[in-house]
């Protein structure tokens, strides 16, 4: 378990490290340059770099962990990668199934593998699901992630890089919206995140405010308009 930086969770586990660009939002992608830091300082799960690399040693983790946790699951890679086997999707789902304990939080850009292999899946209460979708080109995936069985359903709007315009957040559980952090990042205007929160407000979705972002992302901070949004899911402290 690493206790984890990222404002909306808890932890961390990463039975899956690695991942391929497939859309803008990967352009400055964090866990690719944390990824080959850690190969260059020798960290074994980091030994092929930014590759996608299963970890089965890994998978029983949480097992272990008996503090319930709100837990990122692959906060350096992408679960549903196409060079993620079925199988080895399965025995994660498994681990969750198992470990009741704690919340997870799976994030995926791949939304179509997704809405493909959720049938196959056990949504249990405690598996939320999200799509990441950073700009209005991309809203399609929520449709996806509203095809699956998850119990609560998300979205990541992060980096998010243009007005995401009129969204439909029908079966949708909650909203992150954060602008992108680090070297070269791109950035993010206010009244595209005024936008989303508005809309959230008026379906009645919880809105969390994650961060500006930018080169110096404490120093840019997370107030909008006078306060922080942290809203979570409903019976979520």
């Amino acid at each position: 378990m690493k206790h984890s930086k990222i404002e909306w969770t808890e932890s961390t586990w990463n039975p899956v490290t690695g991942c391929t660009k497939i859309s803008p939002g990967c352009l400055n992608c964090y866990a690719e340059r944390m990824a080959l830091r850690l190969k260059a300082m020798g960290q074994h799960n980091y030994r092929n770099g930014f590759k996608v690399t299963c970890h089965k040693d890994s998978l029983e983790l949480p097992l272990r962990w008996k503090k319930p946790q709100m837990i990122f699951v692959n906060s350096m890679s992408d679960l549903f990668h196409e060079d993620v086997p079925v199988d080895f999707i399965k025995d994660i789902f498994s681990t969750m199934q198992c470990a009741k304990q704690h919340q997870y939080q799976v994030l995926t850009k791949r939304a179509e593998r997704l809405a493909e292999l959720s049938p196959e899946l056990p949504w249990q209460k405690n598996i939320w699901m999200g799509v990441t979708v950073e700009s209005s080109d991309y809203r399609y995936r929520i449709d996806y992630l509203r095809y699956t069985s998850a119990h609560i359903k998300f979205l990541s709007l992060e980096p998010l890089l243009d007005d995401i315009g009129e969204l439909d957040l029908n079966e949708i559980d909650w909203v992150i919206v954060g602008g992108e952090s680090g070297p070269g990042a791109r950035p993010m205007k206010a009244e595209w995140v005024r936008n989303i929160r508005k809309q959230c407000l008026a379906q009645k979705v919880p809105f969390f405010f994650k961060q500006w972002g930018g080169v110096n992302k404490k120093k840019a901070g997370r107030v909008l308009d006078g306060k922080t949004w942290d809203k979570m899911p409903a019976g979520i402290k």
